[in-house]
């Protein structure tokens, strides 16, 4: 999941993110109303953390101007104890949930997961890990950096992160991507999944997709 933490005690936001990447997320933060919204704005977000008092924009106004905007991305409201005002303002301007401070970490992801299984992902995109690609824009990403593909590199994985997990054969990118146009006997196929694994992997240290010889590819869903 993709996540962006929206809080001007930098402390507490930084031990936040950090958390939440050491526990197998993505996540960023920022520091003040006008910044966190521009960069709640991001369509491969997944869920927005955000503090009520905020210099500059208050986090109400933040979630009612994203919801104002069409952006349906869940928000978690991080309130004050006691501020039962401020969570229901935030409620009515379109949150989803809250969190009291101070809160425990193992909460927070809680809240997360339940979110996540009450909002469905935007529709047609994918994810896998931190990796992300929205089928109607073409176009893809792997944490925070934008993957440069081409047509048919696309197309490859999509249909790897379509069947992460299970082996993808020769075939099946032979009909999917070619469309049939190529020959199994070719190199083609092998020639663009290595272009894919060089952009996907290589470029940031990973090892996602596998060979399986005589059997296709795989790529690894738990990456």
């Amino acid at each position: 999941m993709h996540c962006l933490v929206i809080d001007d005690e930098t402390r507490l936001s930084d031990l936040v993110v950090r958390y939440l990447t050491e526990s197998g997320h993505t996540a960023e933060g920022r520091y003040d109303g006008p910044s966190g919204l521009a960069a709640a704005r991001d369509p491969r977000l997944e869920a927005v953390l955000l503090d009520v008092m905020l210099p500059g924009m208050d986090g109400v106004e933040v979630c009612r101007t994203l919801r104002g905007e069409g952006i349906d991305v869940p928000v978690i409201l991080l309130t004050a104890r006691g501020a039962i005002n401020e969570r229901v303002a935030g409620l009515d301007a379109g949150a989803d949930d809250y969190v009291v401070k101070p809160f425990a970490m193992e909460e927070l992801l809680a809240r997360l997961r339940a979110i996540s299984r009450r909002r469905p992902d935007p529709a047609g995109r994918l994810q896998v890990g931190d990796l992300v690609l929205d089928p109607e824009q073409q176009r893809a990403w792997r944490a925070d950096s934008e993957l440069e593909l081409s047509r048919r590199e696309f197309a490859v994985l999509r249909v790897l992160m379509e069947n992460a997990g299970c082996v993808v054969s020769r075939l099946r990118l032979l009909e999917e991507v070619w469309d049939g146009e190529a020959d199994l006997r070719s190199n083609a196929i092998d020639v663009h999944v290595s272009k894919v694994r060089a952009k996907v992997d290589r470029a940031f240290g990973r090892t996602t997709i596998t060979t399986l010889r005589g059997r296709g590819y795989r790529l690894e869903p738990a990456q």
